[in-house]
């Protein structure tokens, strides 16, 4: 099953000279150093790669670095920066017909993409199909049950992270599911959220990334570029990551980790 997607992602996608806030930066080197830190000597894809920020971070670990985007415009970004590197491999790819040989992976990636896929289910098939016994899916994704929740334009599906542990036993993987980055709740962090969620009621969020920049530095102040690479050592929230247990307000938690194990 291919996943016929039609949509500009490069709009809705971190891409470099982005003017981004602290926390989104935190956010993104998150996603990486968790996934170096499980790369070691591994063969290593990354499924809707983007704009590739993350990719040389994960080589510096991995024994090979396979990536792609459904995005044309996002393969070009990525291959520009990766030029020479033997070790990483770039190319067009549909997270629903992925392009490697069953049994051939030990490590997959999808972050901040699974709400975009017309059938999360048939991915989780792909998932494991490519995955040696034992290899591992790492799923981020914004959390639905966020108080400041505001859907991006393209999305098909947001999962609640019961669904996705759901989802994921399903398709034979044991998951362990995590939190991050908790809203904090002072009085001026209380405001903002109040004025953002009267935005998103109103629809008055910008849908792309360059129309948000606006926004964010009017709440946030100065804002730092994205870098084209992301170095190890920037700030991360990976050490602040909670489990999710059954009945956990998830309410102030932004995003969503999942640590899949495909089982047999």
């Amino acid at each position: 099953m291919k996943a016929a997607l039609r949509a500009d992602f490069s709009t809705v996608t971190e891409q470099p000279r982005q003017p981004a806030t602290r926390l989104q930066l935190a956010m993104l080197s998150t996603r990486y150093a968790w996934a170096a830190g499980h790369a070691a000597g591994k063969d290593v894809a990354e499924i809707a790669c983007g704009a590739g920020l993350g990719l040389g971070w994960i080589a510096r670990m991995a024994r090979s670095v396979d990536a792609g985007d459904v995005d044309d415009a996002n393969c070009r970004v990525a291959l520009e920066t990766y030029a020479g590197r033997e070790k990483i491999h770039i190319r067009r790819m549909d997270a629903l017909d992925l392009p490697f040989a069953g049994a051939s992976l030990d490590l997959l990636l999808l972050f901040e993409a699974i709400y975009y896929l017309p059938d999360a289910a048939a991915f989780l098939e792909e998932a494991r199909r490519v995955l040696r016994p034992g290899g591992e899916l790492l799923l981020a994704t914004v959390n639905r049950e966020w108080s400041g929740f505001n859907p991006s334009p393209f999305h098909t599906r947001y999962l609640s992270a019961g669904e996705l542990a759901e989802e994921l036993a399903r398709a034979g993987f044991a998951a362990h599911l995590r939190a991050g980055f908790a809203e904090r709740r002072g009085k001026l962090d209380g405001v903002i959220g109040m004025i953002r969620r009267a935005a998103v009621r109103a629809r008055m969020i910008p849908p792309t990334m360059a129309g948000k920049a606006f926004l964010k530095r009017l709440f946030y102040g100065s804002l730092e570029p994205i870098p084209r690479e992301l170095e190890p050592g920037r700030p991360s929230g990976l050490g602040l990551l909670q489990p999710v247990s059954p009945g956990m307000d998830l309410s102030r938690y932004r995003t969503l980790y999942a640590e899949a194990r495909k089982l047999r």
